[in-house]
């Protein structure tokens, strides 16, 4: 593909050569070196071959609107993308086009552009076309898709490049600077045609198609580097809008990179999204690919990729005991973080990148994981019973030894764990007295830089990882809780307006401990203790647990909306978005 898209500018060739008796300006004439004169460029040279075609026109870009890759349309165009009018006033407009084509993967897509129009051909040469029988005669001309052609779209000069322009005598009599491929290839002709004599002033910079920048310095250079990049790169001459010019190293480099999610699957044009949602995929280097099913069972298989001429990429998948994923499949669209592929029986695989799954655990990669934060308890389903808010503001802390501590009411309550292997993969052991919905073995289904999922029979447990003083507005928060005594100051469930704390709430006094334990004085000074964290997760939140009343009925995960050194503002959101209580908390005078 051409890399350098600079802006068109037309020299005024035809006046280099120009000398008549009207001149009146005194030109130089300076002998050249021998070096000089034997760098000129040879008209019939493969050297001047090679670089007329690397600056030949590539129509390859906009094969999405013309289905031509020798042509291409000038800009701004108007077409009717599946019946949508679109003005496309540049190439990124072309993804506008391609959403349209993807938003259903089973209709007929189709593009109609409103004529006159004006295509540019290799040669540079712009022709205005009236309509689509005269279009389709252009179109002809170019050959199918992925047909050898002359132009070399692998390599591309870094611009400006100047020529240093000879007479006869091989006198240089000036030099001409060139900014773009339209000029280069302007002039090349004009070389080839042995109207002019010139050579290139080096050292002259050449792009390749991965970005990777090449200085040469003489003619033997120049010609070996074009000579030995022109086939290294894919020229994407077809019109598959969706094969992003992958490579088969690319695409094999792109599909190692990370695992990949499960997440829609169709098999012979019957839906099986709900059987193999969330299972995890990572394809080896080795062309060994690791399945893992969602109950935690890692399955071990084959992949190899192809590149099928005119078709695009396959992608082969073969499992002894998986029948639906074993098949070779038809790539038909990557972007960034997603792949589709497709069997023409009616089959078809989302997958969407994930690099925070791990799939094939380690014994020691978990316990080092687990010693390296507090986890919160997010999730406790057990027996049918969503227990996770007996845990909240009490994290766990896993440490070497086995060790495992929840921290209530501020202080660490001590246990053990276990990181168990097993033939369905990794698992977890806890034991903390009085704790028995955690005293359960659970297998890890899902390890990610911030969340583990565990699971066993029809129980499951997801821990959020909490790192102490690695978040700026969480620090800000925590010192503002612990540097003074609070007291409720409003609180509105939707039934109970308390805006007195006279009624409910009154003379009773919050004091955060930086322990986690938020120590609660009635009005007779008695004391109570409750649990407390501040957290992010998607947001701001602080948990608040409290056994005894009336403190126990603030006892959840609020969502910060507003908070100064004097005033806290909590929030309690519905499944559905709404506000379902409001607790204000005020620093006490």
């Amino acid at each position: 593909m051409k890399l350098n898209l600079k802006t068109l500018l037309l020299l005024p060739f035809f006046a280099l050569l120009m000398f008549t008796s009207c001149q009146e300006e005194v030109v130089d004439i300076t002998e050249p070196s021998e070096a000089e004169a034997e760098a000129a460029l040879v008209a019939d040279s493969e050297l001047t071959a090679f670089v007329s075609a690397a600056s030949k026109m590539d129509g390859s870009k906009d094969n999405i609107i013309d289905r031509a890759s020798c042509i291409s349309v000038r800009l701004p165009l108007t077409v009717i993308a599946n019946g949508v009018e679109i003005i496309i006033d540049s190439e990124e407009d072309f993804k506008v086009i391609e959403a349209i084509f993807d938003e259903f993967d089973e209709d007929d897509d189709s593009l109609d552009m409103i004529f006159p129009i004006t295509i540019i051909n290799a040669d540079h040469d712009e022709i205005v076309i009236n309509n689509a029988d005269e279009l389709e005669e252009y179109v002809e001309e170019c050959g199918g898709e992925n047909e050898e052609d002359d132009d070399i779209e692998c390599i591309d000069f870094k611009y400006p490049i100047s020529f240093s322009i000879f007479n006869a005598d091989f006198l240089i009599i000036d030099t001409v600077e060139i900014e773009n491929d339209r000029q280069l290839h302007r002039f090349m002709k004009r070389v080839r045609n042995k109207e002019v004599i010139a050579s290139i002033n080096y050292p002259v910079t050449m792009v390749l198609a991965d970005g990777t920048e090449i200085v040469v310095n003489n003619n033997e250079e120049l010609h070996n580097t074009i000579k030995d990049a022109k086939d290294a790169c894919d020229e994407d001459d077809d019109n598959d809008h969706n094969d992003d010019d992958f490579t088969k190293e690319r695409l094999d480099n792109y599909l190692v990179k990370c695992p990949w999610l499960v997440h829609e699957f169709k098999r012979d044009a019957v839906a099986l999204t709900d059987r193999y949602f969330d299972y995890a995929i990572n394809f080896k280097e080795n062309g060994v690919v690791v399945m893992r099913e969602k109950n935690g069972d890692i399955l071990t298989g084959t992949w190899e990729t192809r590149i099928v001429q005119g078709r695009g990429a396959k992608l082969k998948m073969e499992f002894e005991n998986l029948a639906d994923f074993t098949l070779e499949w038809y790539i038909y669209e990557i972007e960034e973080g997603k792949v589709k592929v497709y069997q023409e029986e009616g089959g078809r695989i989302i997958l969407k990148r994930n690099c925070d799954v791990v799939i094939e655990h380690t014994k020691e990669r978990v316990e080092n994981f687990l010693q390296e934060c507090l986890w919160r308890i997010s999730r406790l389903h057990v027996e049918g019973a969503d227990n996770e808010k007996d845990y909240i503001g009490t994290p766990l802390k896993f440490f070497e030894g086995n060790v495992v501590k929840i921290r209530i009411n501020g202080e660490l309550v001590e246990g053990t764990y276990e990181v168990l292997v097993r033939n369905a993969g990794i698992g977890l052991e806890i034991n903390l007295e009085g704790r028995p919905d955690l005293k359960l073995q659970w297998l890890i289904t899902f390890l990610g830089n911030d969340l583990i999922k565990l699971s066993n029979a029809n129980n499951q447990m997801v821990l959020k990882r909490h790192c102490p003083n690695t978040d700026d507005d969480l620090n800000y928060i925590e010192d503002i809780l612990i540097t003074g005594l609070w007291e409720v100051a409003a609180y509105d469930d939707g039934l109970v307006h308390v805006t007195d704390p006279l009624e409910k709430f009154y003379m009773y006094t919050l004091n955060f401990l930086e322990s986690g334990r938020v120590k609660v004085i009635d009005p007779n000074e008695g004391i109570t203790a409750g649990s407390w964290l501040a957290y992010r997760n998607e947001g701001l939140y602080l948990g608040m647990k409290f056994g005894d009343a009336p403190f126990n009925e603030l006892s959840h995960r609020w969502r910060i909306k507003e908070i100064t050194p004097n005033r806290i503002e909590l929030k309690d959101y519905s499944a559905s978005g709404e506000i379902e209580r409001i607790l204000v908390l005020e620093r006490k005078e």
